[in-house]
C-alpha cells in the first residue's frame, strides 16, 4: 500500500544538533514553515527521545497558538489539527498491523493535509513515502542530534528555511520566534518574527524567472511589470518614507536571497471587526492618496542598499496585457469556449480608445493595490501619516483614478455606492485643498475608465488563480467584482465597452 508517490527519489541527508529545548523549538519552527499539504513526516527514536515533544512545538508552530493543547496520540493513534493546511498526528507505537492504517484514515490525511508520524516502522510503508524522515538521538554530551532524510524537493525548501533563521541569527535575533502569517495571491511569503515584546514582519521573496513568453518573446510579468525581486518594495518604501507616508521601516535586508525584516505596522485596519467599510477611515484613506498623487516619484530613487531604481510605467502594453486575463480566463470559464476572433479584436480596439483617453489626465504613482488588506491604521499618527501602506511593490507611473478605484471598489469588501461617491469626492476636495485641482469631468471619467480596466483584469486573474494556481478562495470574489463593473460601465465613456460586455454577459 502506498500513500506518497513522491518518495521514489533518491533521500538528501542534514544533520542538526539540538544542544537544548529551545533549539528544538527552532528547528520546529524552521520545519513548520515549509510543510505543505502531502507532506509526511516521519519521527524515529527511542522512547524518550523526543519525538512528541517536537511533533507537539510544530502542530502548536504550524497553529500559531503556543499554549495549544496537543496530547499524545498513543492511545487514540491519531489526532487531527485544523491547521492550515491540516494536521494530523499519529502515534503507531501501539499499532497491531499496517492494514489497520486504512481504518485510520491514513491516505486521507496523507493526500489532503501534513501527517505527522511517531513509530513510523510500525508500518514500513510510510518510512518509505516519508519525505522527511528525522531521527532523534541523544548527543553524549547532553542534547539531541536530529538525523534528517529529504527527498530532494523538500532539501531545497528547508535549505531556504535554515537560510531565514541564519538571516535571523545576522540581523541579532537568534531566538525569535516564528509565526505563520495569511498568504496573498502572489508568490511571497510573509511571516511574524517575535523577539521577545518586539513584532517584525518576514517578507520571503527569493528572484522568480520571467516566466514563458505570451508576446513579442516577453513573459507576463514583464509587460504587466510585475515585480520579480524585492528591489522595488525596497525603494518604494524608502521613498515614499522619504516624503513623510508611513511605509514598513526595513530593520534588515538580504537583496539577493529576497529576504527582508520590516517595520510591523500592527494589525489595524480601516474595517470594522464585521469586516464592513470604516467610512471615515476610507475617506482619511482617500485623502492620503490625493497627497501621495501631488508628489513626484518619476526621478530614479538611489536606495541605501546599493542599487537604483526607476518605477516603470504603467503603459498601455501592461494595461493591455491585464485586460486580456478576462477573455482568455474569465470568458472560457463563463462560456465553456474561447471567444472567436471578432469578439477579440471588437474587445481590443474599445480599450484602445480608452486607454487613449486615460493617458490624457493626470498620471501620478500608482501603488496598484491600494486597498483594504494593504492598509493599516496608525491611530497615534496624524494626518496622511495615519495610512500605513503595504504591498506596493509593483508601483507604476500611470492614470492617478487607478488607485482611487482600487480604494472605493475594494474588491475585497462590498463598498456601497453612496460611499464610493464620498471616498470619490474626498480624493477631489483634498486635491483641490493642497493645491492640485482636477478637471472633475475629466477626471471622473479616467476614474470610470481605470475602474472598469481594473475590474475587468479582476475578474480573469481570480479564475486564473483558481484554475491555474489552486486558489479557489477568489472566486468569491467575482459577484462583487462583476456589481462594481457595472458601476463603472454606467458612466458615458464606457459605452462602447458596455456594449461588449452586455452582449458577451459579463455583467
Amino acid at each position: 500500500m502506498r500513500f506518497h508517490a513522491a518518495v521514489a527519489e533518491p533521500a538528501t541527508g542534514r544533520t542538526i544538533e539540538l544542544p537544548d529545548e529551545a533549539a528544538s523549538a527552532r528547528l520546529a519552527a524552521d520545519l513548520a514553515s515549509i510543510l505543505r499539504t502531502g507532506d509526511i513526516v516521519a519521527l524515529s527514536g527511542d522512547l524518550g527521545a523526543g519525538k512528541t515533544t517536537l511533533a507537539r512545538a510544530l502542530i502548536r508552530q504550524a497553529a500559531g497558538e503556543p499554549e495549544l493543547e496537543v496530547p499524545s496520540p498513543t492511545y487514540t493513534l491519531a489526532q487531527t489539527y485544523e491547521t492550515q493546511p491540516k494536521i494530523t498526528h499519529f502515534d503507531l507505537y501501539r499499532l497491531g498491523d499496517a492494514s489497520e492504517l486504512e481504518e485510520l484514515g491514513f491516505e486521507e490525511a496523507a493526500e489532503t493535509g501534513i501527517v505527522i508520524v511517531e513509530w513510523p516502522e510500525r508500518a514500513p510503508a510510510i518510512l518509505e513515502d516519508a519525505n522527511l524522515r528525522l531521527s532523534l538521538d541523544m548527543a553524549p554530551g547532553g542534547g539531541r542530534v536530529a538525523q534528517l532524510e529529504t527527498t530532494p524537493e523538500l532539501a531545497l525548501r528547508l535549505g531556504h528555511s535554515l537560510s531565514i533563521r541564519r538571516f535571523l541569527d545576522r540581523a541579532g535575533y537568534m531566538d525569535a520566534v516564528r509565526r505563520p502569517f495569511p498568504a496573498d495571491a502572489s508568490v511571497r511569503r510573509y511571516e511574524r518574527i517575535l523577539a521577545g515584546p518586539r513584532s517584525m514582519i518576514l517578507m520571503d521573496a527569493p528572484a522568480q524567472e520571467p516566466g514563458p513568453p505570451v508576446r513579442d518573446g516577453l513573459a507576463y510579468t514583464q509587460i504587466a511589470h510585475i515585480a520579480r525581486d524585492v528591489r522595488p518594495f525596497v525603494a518604494v518604501a524608502q521613498a515614499l518614507a522619504g516624503e513623510g507616508f508611513t511605509a514598513p521601516a526595513i530593520l534588515s535586508a538580504d537583496i539577493e536571497n529576497g529576504l527582508l525584516l520590516l517595520e510591523d505596522l500592527g494589525t489595524e485596519g480601516i474595517l470594522s471587526q464585521e469586516g464592513r467599510p470604516l467610512p471615515e477611515r476610507y475617506l482619511a484613506s482617500a485623502q492620503a492618496l490625493a497627497q501621495i498623487h501631488a508628489r513626484d516619484f518619476t526621478r530614479p530613487i538611489a536606495t541605501r542598499h546599493g542599487f537604483d531604481w526607476q518605477i516603470p510605467p504603467f503603459d498601455r502594453a501592461a494595461m493591455s496585457i491585464e485586460v486580456e486575463l478576462l477573455p482568455e480566463w474569465f470568458w472560457p470559464r463563463a462560456r465553456g469556449q474561447s471567444p472567436a476572433p471578432a469578439d477579440r479584436e471588437a474587445f481590443r480596439t474599445a480599450w484602445a480608445a480608452l486607454f487613449e483617453k486615460a493617458a490624457k489626465g493626470r498620471q501620478t504613482l500608482v501603488l496598484r493595490d491600494f486597498h483594504s488588506p494593504n492598509i493599516i491604521w496608525q491611530a497615534d499618527k496624524a494626518g496622511a501619516a495615519r495610512i500605513g501602506l503595504l504591498d506596493f511593490q509593483d508601483s507604476m507611473i500611470g492614470p492617478a483614478a487607478y488607485d482611487l478605484a482600487s480604494l472605493a471598489q475594494d474588491a475585497r469588501v462590498d463598498v456601497p455606492a453612496d460611499l464610493e461617491k464620498d471616498v470619490v469626492n474626498a480624493y477631489i476636495a483634498e486635491c483641490d485643498r493642497i493645491g492640485t485641482p482636477l478637471d472633475r469631468d475629466a477626471f471622473t471619467a479616467q476614474y470610470a475608465i481605470m475602474a472598469a480596466q481594473r475590474a475587468t483584469k479582476l475578474l480573469g486573474l481570480f479564475v486564473r488563480l483558481h484554475e491555474r494556481d489552486g486558489k479557489p478562495q477568489y472566486l468569491r470574489h467575482i459577484p462583487r467584482i462583476q456589481d462594481y463593473l457595472s458601476r463603472s460601465l454606467a458612466h458615458p465613456v464606457n459605452a462602447g465597452l458596455k456594449a461588449i460586455y452586455d452582449e458577451w454577459g459579463v455583467v
